[in-house]
C-alpha cells in the first residue's frame, strides 16, 4: 500500500504575476489524484488544505498520516471530505460501515482514528476524491448522498452556463468545523462555470474538474481580477485557488468540477463578485 505526498507553499499577488505557464502548473495545478491501490495527496499551506484521490481496485486502502502533519493519525487535528465519482464503494470508519454511491460524500470528523476505503467491484472502482483541513472541534461523521444535498440551479442556456449546484457538505446539510465540498454540473451546450466569477478572501478553494469528455479540456481562469492567468486542465485534474485569486473556468464540452473551500467561515454566499466586463 503506497501513500504519494507532495508540499506547496502560499503565495504572494505580486510574485504570482512573473510566472509563465510551466510556473503556474507546477505551483497550482495537482495533475494526478488517482491511482490504483494508491493514496496520492498534495498539501497547500493555503488554509493548510490536503487535496487527494484515493483509487481502491485490488486492496481495501488505509488513509495514513503523513511526516508533515506529525500527528498519531491523519485525523488526529483534521476533518475530512470523501466524494466519490467512481463506481459504488464503501468507507469504513473506525469499524463502522458506510456504502458511498457514485456522486455521494461523507464527511469524517475530526478524531477518527482509521478511515479505510474499498470498491465493490474492481472493474468498475470507486474513485474518492478527497479534501481535509484543520479541526478544532470534533463533528459527527455523517453519509450523505444526493438527495440530502441542497441543491440550486443556476445560470442559463443564453449566457452558456446553465448548471445545477449540489452542496453536499455544507453548513445546512453537515455540521462541520470549517470544510465546506459540494458538485456543479453543467447541462449540455454550457461551458461556463462561476460566471460573473467571484473573490473570498475570508476562504481558499480548490476545484477538481471531472467527466470531461476524451479530447477535450477546461481552461481553468485565476488570479486576482485585474492580473488574470489561465491553466488549461484535463479530466480528473484539480487547482488550487488561494485567497486573493478569483476561480473560474470555460470548457470546450460541458463537464462536471467539485469544488471545496476553507478559511474564516462556513456562509457560502460570502462573495465578492467580479462582473465580465470588469476582468482584465
Amino acid at each position: 500500500m503506497a501513500t504519494k505526498y507532495e508540499e506547496r507553499y502560499a503565495h504572494n499577488p505580486r510574485d504570482y504575476v512573473s510566472y509563465d505557464t510551466e510556473r503556474l502548473r507546477e505551483e497550482f495545478l495537482v495533475p494526478k489524484l488517482f491511482e490504483a491501490d494508491t493514496v496520492r495527496l498534495t498539501y497547500t499551506h493555503v488554509d493548510r488544505m490536503i487535496v487527494g484521490g484515493i483509487m481502491p481496485v485490488e486492496k481495501t486502502v488505509l488513509l495514513e498520516t503523513v511526516d508533515a502533519l506529525r500527528s498519531e493519525y491523519f485525523l488526529e487535528r483534521r476533518e475530512l471530505g470523501l466524494i466519490n465519482i467512481g463506481g459504488p464503494g464503501v468507507v469504513e470508519v473506525d469499524g463502522t460501515r458506510y456504502d458511498v454511491g457514485t456522486k455521494e460524500a461523507i464527511y469524517v470528523g475530526r478524531g477518527s482514528r482509521e478511515v479505510k476505503v474499498s470498491s465493490n467491484d474492481k472493474s468498475a472502482p470507486a474513485k474518492f476524491y478527497l479534501n481535509s483541513t484543520p479541526a478544532h472541534r470534533e463533528c459527527p461523521t455523517r453519509k450523505v448522498g444526493q438527495s440530502d444535498a441542497k441543491v440550486l440551479e443556476m445560470g442559463s442556456s443564453e449566457t452558456c452556463n446553465q448548471r445545477v449546484i449540489r452542496q453536499l457538505l455544507v453548513k445546512e446539510v453537515v455540521e462541520s468545523c470549517q470544510l465546506q465540498m459540494g458538485m456543479t454540473e453543467l447541462a449540455p451546450g454550457s461551458v461556463w462555470n462561476t460566471m460573473p466569477a467571484h473573490t473570498h478572501s475570508r476562504r481558499m478553494e480548490a476545484y477538481m474538474y471531472f467527466n470531461v469528455p476524451e479530447g477535450q479540456a477546461v481552461c481553468h481562469f485565476m488570479g486576482p481580477p485585474q492580473q488574470t492567468r489561465t491553466i488549461w486542465m484535463h479530466n480528473e485534474q484539480a487547482v488550487i485557488s488561494p485567497t486573493w485569486s478569483l476561480h473560474s473556468g470555460v470548457g470546450t464540452s460541458n463537464y462536471t468540477f467539485i469544488w471545496g473551500m476553507a478559511g474564516e467561515n462556513l456562509d457560502y454566499t460570502d462573495m465578492d463578485f467580479v462582473q465580465p466586463n470588469e476582468l482584465r
